[in-house]
């Protein structure tokens, strides 16, 4: 593949010491032009697949085929959620996988213990070996999206996220990274993880952009088939697909990264030339690692769903890539192709996607799929192929031969979850990826004897450094207990300090009882996945961490910044107000490793200099969300390949902290999306006992007045269901905010709902400052529109009489109290221009 990008060793030898990079010297990728939409075969790279059909197990496909009935190899291409699955229900329809989504996990506990998942393992292995009924008894594969070690299982060791990973760039640690993570996966009897992602963000609103490891293709080229071979072994070797290892999945192909606005699940409009070069780049070195698993994505490519699309799937995949293992959909993806449902899409299945992923629409789709083979919709040879696909990589991966789970090698061996070994490598992991931004006065690193304080609301929050995809989907709702083999940043800091004579004292709010020589302030972005992570622009808004580090600085106390985040944000009055300022990523579990750049060792010596250095430039403001390598007007405030070591002595002067009014305006128009609260706001129950923070996917009011759930629309918990039993209040409550001009303009808040049922008593929506509470009345509204399909309704600010002063200082721009009897779900909930569909009432 031709790469028009530079290395990264080139990148630092043209940035000079601190990593800044010369732009004008790196030319923007050469294009050519490609009728939009339209494959052209020939321009992809011809490779062929690494590992050799044996005659052997050719023969074994065919005698497998020659057994089955139709029935079964229907159910060799369709994959079922554990939730929406039972053993016996595996048996009964040959189903060739299981998988656990984001939420879903043994018992319905997102925390169940790890010898849970074993015994559901072995259940789900009995059931399909099962030969009673006369079946081949062709054993299942469980599929898990273990992206940052085995993040789903209590205990397990979390590694930082892949935009850490990719400011490393070391592409042997992703190797190893890969073999732990597969060995701690092993223990759980499961067969096959769906990752690595290879996803090449170009534009930083998308909320999975803290799963890509680079905006540069280059990097991810390099680390994919490091990571697929971590997973699997080498390919060709004894080892590949040994007792030590297991399947891999490259995702999601292709194009994921790239899509218009970054909008998850939304249309890429690239050239085929960019998509070959910038979004398939890591395909072809990922394939030729042996990867044998490939996730079609959610996208579209000029309007045409992924699910698909032939062209991409058949014709590049296979034919020109050389891939000869199988393709899954995504999370009941092929359900948006053009003329299908989740429940029905033979065009998919005929594009070329060898397995559906269907988790809770897999019995229907069953049925569906069996009837279209039958009746020649789907041929039964295009059925064939799939099935032999899907054999073929059971058989390569000695799926057959392995046996019950919890007879396997490494089964059971629970003190592997979170060793010391493993968590070593986490750790290293952690200090590689860490990039110093800023370091006045070489301030870091600090002296160990020090008195320490440690403010910021994640600096004492595992759950919060580990970020999406951890235990739960959205990786809310996690406590420090949940990680028992992990260490927040505080924790690891405090272990550093008091190992060597200084002293440290947490203190959230910045207060402290004796003055420290320096402070360190923890903050960042909350956890959060797809769909909820998406945002309108990188701007960080922070609840309390700027006025934390304006007062310590007023004070005369040297202030260092630990920033999460699961992408490059806006944060100039953050870095202004900090003498030191580390983008820390989403570290994960392991908080020692910032503790180690942070400080020298008890001998006063520098233990680690930043290595780290951005794979992905620096937004200089806030609507810097499309800020690449090469792109034609690139203006970084920090280019890619920026980072100082410690040894640097530039020191900075103020950054420009102006704000576009219309960002800012923007920002205070969202307040729901997918089913989740957009930062800042915060979704909150509150009844007569008080307040409660919605914080899990799954939450009840203080006194049970109340509870809301995540809930299936379009997409996974895509929305939420809202149940009162008795008196009790829904709001989105946040800092306040100025809506005199939204209502000035006549703007309305719009609201995606569906009321489920409506309570025989009163229900209003109402909005809230600090001094006022208007509401309207929209119990009769509930009534009529209960048991019906979703709705959209606009509903004038104006219509809440709030005066000019009011509308200064909103701190609940949405609300409804209700009692029992309302059960409501809700999507998205922003303010719109009202274009003459406003009205005072749903």
């Amino acid at each position: 593949m031709t790469k028009h990008l530079l290395s990264l060793s080139l990148l630092a030898a043209l940035a000079g010491c601190n990593g800044a990079v010369d732009t004008a010297s790196v030319p923007p990728p050469a294009m050519q032009s490609s009728e939009h939409g339209k494959i052209h075969p020939e321009i992809w790279p011809k490779q062929n697949s690494p590992i050799a059909r044996e005659p052997a197990r050719e023969a074994r496909i065919a005698m497998l085929l020659a057994k089955m009935t139709v029935e079964e190899k229907v159910g060799q291409v369709i994959q079922a959620d554990i939730a929406s699955v039972t053993p016996e229900e595996v048996k009964e329809y040959h189903l060739g996988s299981v998988l656990n989504g984001g939420n879903s996990a043994p018992n319905n506990d997102n925390h169940s213990p790890a010898i849970e998942w074993l015994k559901l393992a072995d259940k789900f292995w009995l059931a399909s070996t099962d030969t009673s009924d006369g079946g081949v008894g062709i054993p299942a594969l469980w599929g898990i999206d273990a992206v940052h070690g085995n993040n789903n299982v209590v205990g397990a060791t979390i590694f930082p996220h892949n935009i850490g990973l990719g400011a490393a760039n070391d592409p042997e640690l992703m190797r190893e990274i890969g073999t732990v993570t597969a060995r701690e996966i092993l223990v759980t009897g499961i067969d096959w993880t769906f990752a690595p992602t290879i996803a090449v963000v170009q534009n930083d609103r998308w909320g999975r952009t803290f799963e890509s490891f680079s905006e540069n293709p280059e990097i991810v080229s390099t680390y994919a088939g490091m990571v697929v071979e971590g997973v699997q072994g080498r390919v060709n070797s004894e080892q590949f697909l040994d007792n030590d290892h297991m399947l891999a999945n490259v995702k999601h192909f292709v194009g994921d990264g790239g899509t218009k606005d970054g909008i998850d699940q939304g249309d890429t409009l690239a050239t085929e030339e960019q998509l070959r070069d910038i979004h398939a780049a890591g395909y072809p070195p990922a394939i030729q690692h042996g990867a044998l698993v490939v996730m079609a994505s959610f996208n579209s490519w000029h309007g045409k769903k992924m699910h698909g699309h032939r062209g991409l799937l058949n014709d590049v995949l296979v034919e020109r890539m050389g891939f000869d293992g199988f393709v899954v959909g995504d999370w009941n993806g092929h359900g948006q192709v053009a003329g299908c449902s989740n429940v029905s899409c033979a065009a998919a299945f005929n594009a070329g996607l060898d397995m559906f992923m269907a988790p809770d629409s897999w019995k229907e789709l069953y049925k569906n799929t069996l009837a279209q083979v039958k009746s020649g919709e789907i041929s039964m040879a295009r059925l064939d192929e799939a099935v032999s696909r899907i054999l073929r990589v059971k058989l390569i991966s000695g799926l057959f031969e392995a046996g019950l789970p919890s007879s396997r090698p490494y089964a059971g061996k629970f003190e592997l979850l979170g060793s010391a070994e493993h968590r070593a490598v986490a750790r290293e992991a952690v200090r590689k990826s860490l990039v110093l931004l800023k370091n006045n006065e070489q301030l870091l690193p600090l002296a160990p004897n020090s008195t320490i304080l440690v403010a910021g609301s994640a600096a004492n929050n595992i759950g919060q450094q580990s970020g999406g995809w951890t235990l739960t989907w959205q990786g809310s709702g996690n406590k420090n207990s949940d990680f028992p083999n992990g260490e927040s940043i505080y924790q690891g800091i405090a272990s550093a300090v008091t190992a060597a004579g200084g002293s440290v004292e947490l203190n959230e709010s910045g207060e402290f009882s004796q003055r420290p020589d320096v402070a360190i302030v923890v903050f960042g972005e909350q956890p959060y996945a797809e769909f909820q992570g998406d945002v309108a622009d990188v701007d960080f808004k922070p609840e309390d961490s700027l006025a934390i580090l304006k007062s310590l600085q007023a004070q005369g106390i040297p202030t260092v910044s630990v920033f999460l985040s699961g992408r490059p944000m806006w944060v100039n009055p953050e870095i202004n107000a900090s003498d030191a300022f580390v983008a820390a990523w989403l570290p994960g579990s392991e908080g020692g490793g910032v503790a180690d750049m942070l400080f020298r060792d008890a001998q006063d010596k520098v233990q680690y200099d930043f290595s780290g250095r951005l794979s992905f430039s620096w937004p200089r403001t806030p609507s810097d969300v499309e800020l690449n390598l090469g792109k034609p007007g690139y203006d970084p405030l920090f280019a890619y390949g920026y980072g100082l070591s410690v040894t640097d002595t530039s020191v900075f002067s103020e950054l420009d902290e102006t704000l576009d009014p219309t960002i800012t305006a923007q920002n205070d128009s969202r307040y729901l999306f997918a089913g989740d609260a957009v930062q800042p706001w915060r979704l909150v129950l509150n009844d007569k006992a008080g307040e409660t923070q919605v914080t899990g996917n799954a939450q009840r009011s203080a006194a049970g007045s109340v509870n809301v759930k995540a809930a299936d629309y379009l997409a996974q918990e895509d929305t939420i269901e809202v149940t009162w039993q008795g008196d009790a209040q829904l709001l989105l409550q946040g800092s306040p905010v100025n809506l005199s001009r939204q209502s000035t303009a006549d703007m309305a808040i719009q609201i995606d709902y569906k009321v489920i049922s409506a309570s025989e008593g009163t229900t209003a929506l109402y909005i809230d400052c600090d001094g006022c509470d208007t509401n309207i009345d929209i119990s009769d509204d509930l009534k009529l529109k209960a048991g019906q399909d979703w709705q959209k309704a606009q509903i004038k600010l104006s219509c809440f009489g709030l005066s000019n002063d009011a509308l200064t200082r909103i701190k609940v721009p949405f609300g409804l109290r209700s009692s029992e009897g309302t059960a409501i779900q809700l999507k998205e909930i922003k303010l719109v221009s009202n274009e003459g569909a406003a009205r005072c009432s749903l």
